[in-house]
């Protein structure tokens, strides 16, 4: 595609939860058709003008889908390098592979983000599966030191696939956790905070960084969001090189999440995100443009535009029974309440935010 999309052209989109919805709604806005490809019931069909269901490996129906759209882009990062294969062949495909490649494996992702120059927590490689897993998690430890985090490699996601090390004592009970499935074991960073910056890249080589945020979890899945994040000049500024760092490194085309803990030795990356992320959904109520248009221009060929703040902001999941709040919440002044239109609220899952507005924005970015 080396021109730009053109009003009524198709936009595909790999996964159809709410990251998918979102973008489909941004994609309707600015005149785009989506097509959504899931293999199950989600919420983005209901929004986008086009739905496949079918599984990942339905060689078939990746082909009939990929021949229904100009362009294709995705909510998630464990799409099948199968499928990849068979829709690139036929249309582009942004962001490249190579930032699912990276995302999709923990040891990849923080291999390479050091060997780019940039700053990330020990870590050191775990073949939990192995006969001598007990050992070689021993000399893991001895590398990143204690207490740290075994994590799965793959998949996992807002806590899952993680399990503690707080002493030498807890290492077996980590290994057993994580079910045999290859690991890294990444040293604990002391750190004051995290912050994320949500960034893009368009086909222009052109970066733009929205305003970090300041996240807190709970139980392991992001609870809040606040705009802006409680973080001098120099720290923002190094956050928005760091970002830059990686989008060109990638050659990538999109939004990007990037995860950072504040130390006081700096900054150090914890994760990427190659896709729209929770922590940048605060761009719908704060900002001029919101990242999921954002992200649309980018895969579009369009231009992209300033990420102006307009409003200080706390954006707040809704996790499984709080959808209880809705009816308080929808009274708010100054709450902006998006609901993802999923059927059944579950512990632990993300039914929706509301951004809450708590000012004028003092020191904007653009």
């Amino acid at each position: 595609m080396d021109e730009p999309l053109q009003i009524g052209q198709t936009i595909g989109i790999l996964g159809g939860g709410q990251l998918g919805r979102m973008l489909a709604m941004a994609a309707a806005r600015l005149g785009f058709h989506v097509h959504i490809y899931e293999p199950s019931a989600a919420p983005a069909g209901e929004v986008a003008q086009s739905t496949t269901t079918a599984p990942y490996d339905d060689l078939d129906a990746l082909e009939a889908f990929a021949r229904s759209v100009d362009v294709v882009t995705y909510e998630f990062e464990n799409v099948p390098a199968e499928a990849l294969d068979r829709i690139e062949q036929l249309v582009p495909f942004r962001p490249n592979r190579t930032a699912l490649a990276v995302s999709q494996d923990r040891l990849t992702e923080k291999t390479y983000l050091r060997d780019i120059g940039l700053d990330v927590a020990p870590f050191a490689q775990v073949d939990a599966g192995a006969d001598d897993a007990s050992a070689r998690l021993a000399q893991a430890l001895a590398e990143t030191g204690m207490p740290a985090i075994l994590k799965t490699r793959r998949f996992g996601y807002d806590g899952k696939g993680q399990a503690r090390i707080m002493d030498t004592h807890g290492a077996q009970a980590a290994l057993d956790a994580i079910g045999g499935h290859d690991a890294i074991l990444e040293g604990f960073v002391d750190f004051r905070r995290e912050i994320s910056v949500i960034a893009a890249r368009g086909v222009d080589d052109r970066i733009a960084c929205f305003e970090p945020g300041e996240n807190v979890h709970k139980g392991g899945i992001l609870h809040t969001t606040t705009v802006p994040a409680a973080i001098d000049s120099e720290t923002r500024a190094r956050a928005f090189g760091i970002a830059g760092t990686i989008l060109a490194a990638l050659d990538y085309i999109g939004v990007l999440g990037v995860e950072l803990f504040e130390t006081d030795d700096g900054l150090i990356v914890n994760e990427i995100a190659p896709r729209v992320h929770n922590s940048g959904h605060w761009t719908e109520a704060g900002a001029v443009t919101d990242q999921f248009e954002q992200h649309i221009r980018a895969v579009a060929g369009w231009p992209l535009v300033d990420p102006v703040r307009h409003s200080d902001v706390v954006m707040t999941n809704l996790i499984g029974d709080d959808l209880t709040q809705v009816p308080a919440i929808s009274g708010e002044t100054g709450a902006r309440l998006h609901l993802y239109g999923k059927a059944e609220a579950r512990p632990g899952r993300k039914m929706g935010h509301v951004t809450r507005v708590t000012g004028p924005a003092k020191d904007r970015i653009g």
